[in-house]
């Protein structure tokens, strides 16, 4: 049997990462950070690593040196369901939602780091900035931050975006919900 909120593919995991690329990093310590992610992929597209930087003095970089096991957890498009949005009278409210959740191996790669920032800030501004405004204070900041890779040892994804409704139901939902994006996604799950 399948798992009805399983992703149709690998590359529905990666464009979760990429349109919300900031995820938690968790130690085995329980410090977490907030730290936005580039996705890095195989030739099928499944993603294999976690490419990041944090701050040195992030409590993360000792608890990954003495034990690099570790997770990583993503939140993608999410929202209340209201079952004022459906014409069935019994039908209860749910939340729908995508998340992904990578046990990862984190391995830092000092020598990376300008290419972390550098591909960061390729990814988020699109052109539009550059870290070549940052002139002579770009190497100081350098200096107090510490490149990553987290390579992936499992993944598990929960596309929870009604597949399991009813026709009518779901298609109610799409066209009613105010998230406009997470009514996107429903309809791109829902697609075989």
């Amino acid at each position: 049997m399948t798992d009805m909120f399983a992703p149709r593919d690998a590359g529905d995991i990666a464009r979760l990462v990429a349109e919300y690329p900031l995820a938690w990093l968790v130690s085995r310590e329980f410090h977490a950070s907030p730290l936005p992610l580039i996705g890095e992929t195989d030739d099928a597209g499944t993603i294999v690593a976690l490419f990041g930087h944090c701050a040195r003095r992030n409590p993360l970089v000792a608890d990954f040196r003495a034990d690099p096991n570790g997770l990583i957890l993503f939140n993608g498009p999410a929202g209340y369901v209201s079952p004022g949005l459906i014409s069935k009278p019994d039908w209860a409210p749910t939340w729908n939602y995508a998340v992904l959740r990578f046990t990862v191996e984190v391995e830092f790669v000092e020598a990376e780091t300008r290419d972390a920032i550098e591909r960061l800030v390729a990814m988020m501004e699109k052109g539009h900035w550059s870290t070549d405004r940052l002139g002579e204070r770009y190497d100081p900041m350098l200096s107090q931050i510490i490149a990553f890779r987290a390579h992936v040892r499992s993944t598990e994804a929960s596309f929870k975006l009604g597949q399991d409704e009813a026709p009518q139901g779901f298609a109610e939902i799409v066209a009613r919900h105010p998230d406009r994006m997470l009514a996107q996604w429903m309809e791109e799950q829902a697609r075989s």
